[in-house]
């Protein structure tokens, strides 16, 4: 969002008390598979249109900065180890059907002659070449040169306030007060804790109930992903299993992600995190029994009560944008999100996408 602002003329100043993109991006695998994702009509069409814009998207960012980030779009491989997996398949197959997305469902042996590092276990399997991955750190590090070069300043400033005064919003951080014409909300998890008013210590009572509506509406969910470096290629593709899903990189690296924990802001990495990705992972891909363990990943991806985004002016604070609860889809959504949001606040245009996303239908 802070280049996409910029790049439409906006002076933008980015407060987080992190280095850009340590929040679940950090634990992201990036992959671009709304089709598998999207676990409603709502969810699914907005990740098709998210997928849709990225091209044009890259594009113009790679036109500003000096390294474009990996991105590819190989297609995924989703499998089944058993009767009742190879059923989800066949449905999911009929609705691309309707839908006329391309796509090749398929047995076990035509999906090991397509990726012969699966598993013997997997029975059938379904294809859609559209799906693909982007790498999040090289995004974030490309948006972040690209913005900077826009005159975007990034501060690792904690947001302690909002308040609206006078026409323009009041954002306090433990260091100073900034003035803004208008502020967006997009801390992720982290929306649910920010305080609405300078003054904590004597808030009114609406403030009180939007902070406590947004604790109620979003909560952090964490993730923890496997970073793993292979000495042999694993797949050509994404590949989703039972458990796991696995994108191989570029550059030798594997990802394996990613656990879905409802344990509030706890960001350790855990034994049984890790354990159940790799058996997940060695049980789709034998070979990765041989790769070496990088690192784990940690992040708390931002879910809503209805696993949409809330994108949109806020229904109490003027000025306010969210741009948050974008649970597993953030960096599928990210370049629509940021289109919507840039079309809100310096064209006062409202998108028709923002019907279903509004804040407004949680109060908030």
């Amino acid at each position: 969002m802070a280049f996409e602002c910029a790049r439409r003329g906006a002076r933008v100043q980015v407060l987080d008390p992190r280095a850009p993109g340590r929040g679940a991006t950090y634990a992201s695998a990036g992959i671009l598979a709304p089709y598998i994702e999207g676990h409603s009509p709502e969810l699914r069409a907005l990740g098709v249109r998210g997928m849709a814009g990225y091209e044009p998207f890259l594009a113009t960012l790679n036109a500003s900065v000096d390294q474009a980030p990996e991105y590819r779009r190989a297609g995924t491989l989703q499998t089944a180890f058993d009767d009742e997996g190879a059923r989800e398949l066949t449905e999911l197959a009929r609705l691309l059907a309707e839908a006329d997305v391309e796509h090749r469902f398929m047995d076990g042996t035509a999906a090991r002659l397509l990726e012969a590092g699966l598993s013997s276990r997997v029975i059938a399997a379904l294809e859609i070449p559209a799906h693909g991955y982007v790498s999040p750190d090289a995004l974030v590090g490309a948006l972040v040169d690209g913005a900077t070069r826009l005159g975007t300043t990034f501060s690792t400033a904690r947001v302690t306030g909002l308040e609206p005064s006078g026409g323009v919003t009041r954002v306090a951080t433990e260091a100073d007060t900034i003035e803004a014409d208008a502020v967006v909300l997009a801390a992720g998890s982290w929306v649910s804790e920010l305080p609405t008013s300078i003054d904590s210590s004597h808030q009114p009572p609406s403030t009180v109930r939007t902070n406590l509506l947004r604790q109620s509406v979003i909560r952090p969910i964490r993730g923890q992903l496997l970073h793993l470096k292979s000495c042999a290629p694993m797949a050509s593709r994404v590949l989703w299993g039972p458990g796991c899903y696995i994108v191989p990189r570029q550059d030798g690296t594997v990802l394996v992600g990613a656990t879905v924990e409802d344990v509030g802001f706890d960001e350790r990495a855990t034994l049984g995190g890790v354990r159940a990705l790799v058996d997940a992972a060695s049980a789709l891909v034998p070979g990765l029994d041989a790769a070496s363990l990088e690192d784990v990943r940690v992040g708390l991806r931002p879910a809503t009560a209805d696993e949409l985004p809330l994108i949109g002016p806020s229904a109490t604070m003027p000025q306010v944008f969210y741009a948050a609860g974008h649970y597993r889809s953030g960096v599928l959504l990210a370049p629509l999100t940021a289109g919507l949001v840039a079309d809100l606040v310096l064209d006062g245009r409202a998108g028709p996408e923002l019907d279903a996303l509004r804040p407004a239908r949680f109060g908030l």
